[in-house]
């Protein structure tokens, strides 16, 4: 005769200790609650590095402050000070030619190359060739920016320079020129520089992004006869659109927080030709020794790269709605 166990006495004790468990979420110190800790060193360093800053940076801008005696407040004076100082505006200015220089002519020359070495020259020579010179243009990117102006301001000195000795040997020397110490060419041989440094970090986002695209999206549009062009425009610039909103705030940013190469070229020099905001900051930090006056450009350069990338934000929002309704 078999034995059958009274599965309801099991049920009823196994219904009761499990109602007498609480849930894991509501223990003290349960694993679910201690994933919050994790959060802790990231948040604190956040707070170190630059929450507390930034409020200390702000609250100089209401002060009379050289560093050494406690700061003095002085309410706006600082502000309607900026606002009426020339070189400010001067910097300003200047931050929309490195603009020009960081983000503009690298996004477009770079989005046309990157293009090229995955349309063309990777089609026609493989894709070792066009990873070779993907790697040629990001190299100077691995530079330290410093050193890259040091090396290019031994090409643009203007007693023993290369490129004056190049023209000399050309036949060119009428062309010789103070490249860095002069006002009308100081500002332009500076942007040169930026495309050069800047050129390769567009070019490899963007042949990173064209990895996603089907070439047989290109080979249908070839087969249609459209040119390398219209294939450019239709297909590349449409499907890699993500990428270049990223590379033309990034570039932004770079471009208005510029400080090394003026520093190690021009000094923001001759006069105020090459001066920009952050160098500005500085030498009002380090030089003048007008802490409070410095703070206050670093705050309104702060608060101008904060509002340009919110528009680029909302912008790019903007358009993936568009996207999307169509």
């Amino acid at each position: 005769m078999a034995i059958v166990p009274d599965t309801r006495a099991l049920t009823t004790r196994g219904a009761g200790r499990a109602g007498s468990r609480a849930p894991s979420s509501l223990i003290p110190g349960s694993s679910r609650n201690a994933y919050w800790l994790y959060l802790v060193p990231g948040l604190a360093l956040l707070a170190v590095i630059i929450v507390v800053p930034l409020i200390w940076n702000i609250y100089l801008t209401f002060t009379d402050y050289r560093g050494i005696r406690p700061p003095e407040w002085i309410g706006l004076e600082n502000w309607i000070e900026l606002f009426g100082d020339e070189v400010f505006w001067t910097s300003f200015g200047n931050s929309i030619a490195m603009i020009v220089a960081m983000v503009v002519v690298p996004t477009l020359a770079g989005l046309v190359l990157a293009a090229m070495l995955f349309d063309l020259i990777g089609k026609k020579f493989g894709g070792k060739l066009a990873s070779f010179l993907r790697a040629t243009y990001y190299l100077p990117q691995i530079l330290p920016a410093v050193i890259a102006a040091i090396v290019i301001g031994w090409i643009l000195r203007p007693q023993n320079g290369a490129l004056n000795q190049i023209l000399e040997a050309i036949g060119l020397g009428a062309l010789q020129h103070n490249w860095l110490g002069s006002p009308d060419t100081a500002l332009p041989s500076i942007m040169v520089i930026m495309v050069w440094v800047q050129l390769g970090y567009p070019i490899v986002i963007f042949m990173a992004a064209l990895q996603r695209v089907d070439p047989e999206l290109y080979e249908a549009a070839e087969l249609d006869g459209a040119n390398w062009f219209q294939r450019f425009r239709a297909i590349t610039v449409g499907i890699i659109r993500p990428e270049i909103f990223v590379v033309t705030l990034t570039c932004t940013i770079a471009a208005l927080k510029v400080f090394g190469p003026v520093y190690a070229l021009t000094g923001g020099g001759p006069g105020t030709a090459t001066i920009v905001p952050a160098y500005y900051a500085y030498s009002e930090f380090f030089q003048s020794q007008q802490v409070g006056y410095g703070a206050t450009i670093a705050t309104a350069l702060t608060v101008v790269i904060a509002a340009v990338s919110v528009a680029f934000i909302l912008v790019q929002n903007r358009a993936e709605r568009k996207e999307e309704a169509r």
